[in-house]
């Protein structure tokens, strides 16, 4: 993958962990549940974050194993085609304990670009 192509993906994924990082901030869970702006917000980051894992390449994958990858792709199918099914305290649960990790490792890749470049 050309370094410039890898780096749009990596900041695309870094960029919607924030923002949905930034959707929940202040919000007990009652009120995340509460709000469909919030949880329709934070679903499309989750959408865009599985589809953009998918751009990376095996080598990033691999660097990081301890990172469920597999399931990173397939939810982005779960919100797209199984909307009716995702739940609220999904949604907080990745954004509140799954996204951190993989904000580590994308901001590791893209410290690790930099340098390449």
């Amino acid at each position: 993958m050309h370094s410039e192509s890898l780096q749009s993906v990596l900041y695309d994924i870094r960029d919607n962990i924030l923002f949905a990082q930034e959707l929940l901030s202040g919000l007990t869970f009652e009120k995340f549940k509460d709000s469909r702006v919030h949880f329709y917000a934070a679903t499309r980051t989750l959408e865009i974050i599985s589809e953009a894992s998918r751009r990376l390449p095996d080598e990033i994958r691999e660097r990081h194993p301890h990172l469920p990858w597999r399931s990173i792709r397939d939810a982005g199918n779960i919100y797209r085609h199984r909307y009716d099914n995702v739940q609220e305290s999904l949604v907080w649960d990745t954004v509140q304990r799954h996204l951190p990790p993989l904000l580590t490792a994308v901001l590791a890749e893209i410290q690790t670009l930099s340098g390449n470049l």
